[in-house]
This record gives structure tokens, sequence and C-alpha cells, in this order.
């Protein structure tokens, strides 16, 4: 609590030192945001969600009693405002050439269920900028997120889990070329880390001795080109292993990994009624974005010592966001789907499959929104509609790790957002 305290003293008094030593300070800014946000939605059954079920994901599957009645078959509210957020940055003079950043953002989502309120880092980046070149350090959005092309949904979870959703340490450089930027990135894993045998952890990733890598390419249209106001279009790939273990059951040492590789589309194009966001993504082992899918056993070497390889699982995920340009109204609706695409390699028989929604063969959301902007304040208004087919993984009948015999499960999320923009 006192660390919030004087943070929220830091943006009270900030621009009164900068007025009291402007001489001393020429060039140097701070600036100070955020936003108030307080969420009340409905829940037509049992979710699978983060934080009270403030981070949606996609409903629960059956679960029955002892008379075969659908335990999740139950609605359910919540009244929350943890998604309340800070931020500050900080200008330095530039030097020889080079423009100096720095950016901090928290929430008070917590980092567990047990921290809910919980002041946590959401960003924490310096920046360097010189001419057409950019090289970042911190904590900062995963590439596959990209901030100017996410869905403008109201719900917390900014279309997760179709759309990629991670927040990375990361080292990353965007060279600007003309109407292209190329950026290259090596990440590591914080709060969002991949799946393992022991559950969720960044050390799966770090015991590989290989950062997550990135490149992608993005090229802006002018605006006199087309009809349109702006065209942003591009895409890239990105490498990621990891070593579930580093000792196998008998106690052996091992240094078996999973890698993967995605593959990434987007465009964004903005006409003057409205604005069309869309991206496809095309991944391999993917737990930490959120995604659907982990990853399996494709051969065992040696029973007696637990040597094994391992094979990552393929997901597919595309959407769409539409919305309008209003000022004071605004509608919009993301559409979304997600599909397990199975095992790379065929799966090993008598082995099980490790990772987060493996049971789902595929997922789908409807969520048609309105915003009333007032000056500062904004009422959302949103009805999200999410499907799961959920099946029985048995890799004896599918080697490639499919969830067998599916049948679907529905829930309808009416969420009210009311904001306050610091």
């Amino acid at each position: 609590m006192r660390k919030v305290i004087c943070l929220l003293l830091i943006f009270l008094t900030a621009p009164g030192i900068l007025n009291a030593n402007e001489d001393e300070s020429k060039g140097f800014e701070i600036s100070y945001g955020g936003f108030i946000k307080n969420d009340f939605f409905y829940d037509s059954r049992q979710s699978v969600a983060l934080r009270e079920g403030h981070f949606l994901l996609w409903p629960k599957n059956h679960e029955y009693d002892e008379d075969g009645k659908d335990i999740n078959d139950a609605s359910s509210f919540n009244f929350l405002s943890i998604q309340t957020r800070l931020n500050f940055t900080v200008t330095a003079p530039e030097f020889s050439g080079i423009k100096a950043t720095g950016h901090v953002e928290g929430a008070f989502f917590g980092n567990t269920e047990a921290d809910i309120n919980g002041f946590r880092l959401r960003h924490a980046f310096v920046r360097f900028d010189r001419k057409q070149s950019q090289l970042l350090f911190g904590q900062f959005w995963n590439p596959l997120l990209l901030p100017f092309s996410f869905p403008d949904v109201v719900s917390f979870n900014t279309g997760c889990p179709f759309q990629p959703f991670s927040r990375n340490p990361q080292i990353r450089f965007t060279q600007k070329a003309g109407n292209f930027s190329f950026i290259a990135a090596a990440l590591s894993q914080r709060d969002f880390s991949s799946v393992g045998p022991q559950g969720r952890s960044s050390s799966y990733l770090s015991n590989s001795a290989i950062p997550d890598m990135h490149f992608q390419t993005h090229y802006t249209s002018n605006p006199s080109d087309l009809f349109l106001s702006q065209l942003i279009v591009g895409g890239g790939a990105a490498y990621k292993k990891i070593i579930p273990e580093l000792v196998t059951s008998k106690n052996y040492i091992t240094d078996a990994g999973v890698a993967g590789i995605s593959y990434m589309g987007f465009a964004r194009a903005s006409f003057e009624p409205i604005t069309i966001k869309v991206q496809y993504l095309l991944g391999q082992n993917l737990t930490d974005l959120l995604q659907i899918g982990g990853y399996g056993v494709s051969r065992i070497i040696d029973h007696d010592k637990g040597f094994v390889e391992y094979t990552p699982l393929k997901t597919q995920t595309y959407w769409v966001d539409i919305h309008t340009n209003g000022q004071q109204l605004q509608f919009g609706v993301f559409l979304a789907r997600s599909e397990n695409l199975g095992a790379v390699k065929d799966l090993t028989e008598g082995t099980t499959v490790t990772g987060f929604g493996t049971d789902i063969k595929s997922l789908y959301r409807i969520a048609p929104r309105a915003f009333y902007n007032m000056g500062r304040a904004r009422l959302a208004l949103e009805f999200e509609y999410t499907g799961a087919h959920f099946g029985i993984v048995n890799i004896a009948e599918n080697n490639q790790g499919f969830p067998l015999n599916t049948h679907e499960v529905n829930n309808l999320r009416v969420m009210l957002g009311v904001y306050f923009f610091l």
C-alpha cells in the first residue's frame, strides 16, 4: 500500500516539480495517465476465467452431479474495479541525437487470485529513439499483440483466447524505411508463461537458454495513396523453445525440448465512418499467449531412464473487429475463431498431452458492443457469446491428439463498463 501511495504522490506532484525547476529541466517532461474502470457483468454459465471471473476465457465443460445434472449450468454475476490503472512517462532531453523515454504502468489486477486488488506491474521500459531507429528495453506487449491493431472490446480479456495476449520483458529493435517498419525482438517470460509438468513457469523458457525470438514487417500507406485514411498491413514469424524438465521421472538429466514456430499476419484499415482490423495466427505451443494447445510425446527413447522426444500442438486463430468512428457514440463487433490442429508429429500411444485447453477442438466468439463517450467518461455495453467444442483426447484412437466426440458448450456474458480517463 505504501508503494501505491508513493506512486500517487508522484502523479500529483510531478507537474509542480517540473514548474519549480523549469530552467534546470528544459526538455525534460513527465506526463501521467490511466483510467478508472468499473465492470458489472453477468454470465449465463460457469466459465474458465481469472480474478473472480473478470478475465473471461471460455465456458466450463459439462460436469455432472449424482443426479446427472450439469453443475456448471449455473449463472453468476460480479462487480469489480480491479482493471483501474495508472501510468507515467518520463522523456529526457535529447543527447547526441538520441531521445530517451521511460514508461511505467501498473494496475490493481494482482499477480494471483489471492492477490486480487494488489497493485502489479504491467509495463516498464526504457526506449531510445534516433531518427528512424528505435531500441526498447523492458516489459512491454508481446510482438504478436499489436497496440495499434487489437480488438476494442469492453471485456478485459482484449479478445483472448483468440487475440494472443502477453506482456514480456524484452529487447526490441525497430527500423523504419519509408513506409516500412522492420521489428526484431528477443523475449523472456514473466507474468505470462508456458505450461509444463509443474504448471505455468518461466523456467521452461529460461532453461532453454534461447529467448523467444520475433521478426515482423509492417507497411503503412500514405493517406493520399488510397480512398481510406490509413492502411497498415504486415506479418511476421516467431521461434520459441522450452525445456519441460531438467531431470526425468527416473532421475536422469535430460535436455529434451519443445521447439515451435509461429506465423502471424494482420491488417488495419481506417475509413472515415469505420475501422476494420483483422489478424491471423498459426502457431505451435502457444500456452504462454493464453491460446489453446501445448505439446505431447512423439517418441519414447528409453523407458528405463525416461528419455523422450516432444512435439508441439498446432493452433490456428483468426479474428475480425469492426467499429464505427463516431466521437460520441460508437458501435462495434468482434468475431473470432480458434482451432486445435493437432500435433506436428504423431503422438505416442499411452502418453498424454500437456497444455492449456487441450480438450477443446475449437472455440468461437461473437461480441457486439456500444460506447457512449461523455468527455473523459465513457459508458460501454457488450454482449459476449462464446462457444467451445469439448472432446476427449485419446491418442490410441487419434495419434495427433485431436479431441474426439465433441459437444458444444456456450456462455453469454453481458457487461457494462464505466470508465473515467485521467
